[in-house]
């Protein structure tokens, strides 16, 4: 196949970011997972634990083994949800703010090095296409069409 594919595109560009975060939060012993937790957590109000895995587009078992270790490193406190008595909310601990902010300072690096590389005319229609992408995959609107059915 000589031309790429969207889907080529979209693996090898993603996998490039992923490394590149997880090689900046490996310097201080945690991942890119971790950092994305960081910031999907209300760091006034907490979140409940689940809704962060939606959130996060994370299935449920890789976001435990997440939430214990960001609990271990003294990132996050559990506390029962007062309006769910089954549910428990996550909770930033100072320490978890403190990293919190870097891991949104090195989110927003990113986002305003590739902002000043690449025309805003040009970053949306990539957030256009991300859009429609999104859409079909959550609309079911690629696999389930008869005439892609494989016989």
């Amino acid at each position: 196949m000589k031309d790429k594919t969207i889907d080529y595109v979209l693996r090898t560009t993603w996998l490039a970011v992923n490394k590149m975060y997880n090689e900046e939060a490996s310097q201080f012993d945690t991942t890119m997972a971790t950092g994305f937790a960081l910031l999907s957590i209300d760091p006034e109000n907490g979140t409940p634990s689940t809704s962060l895995g939606p959130k996060m587009g994370m299935e449920a078992t890789s976001l435990s083994r997440t939430l214990k270790t960001m609990q271990e490193k003294g990132l996050i406190i559990r506390k029962p949800n007062p309006e769910d008595g089954r549910g428990v909310l996550i909770f930033l601990t100072d320490f978890g703010r403190e990293k919190r902010e870097y891991s949104k300072e090195k989110v927003l690096t990113f986002n305003e090095t590739i902002k000043a590389n690449v025309s805003s005319e040009a970053i949306q229609h990539f957030y256009k296409v991300s859009e429609v992408i999104n859409n079909m995959i959550s609309n079911k609107q690629i696999y389930n069409q008869k005439e892609h059915i494989l016989k």
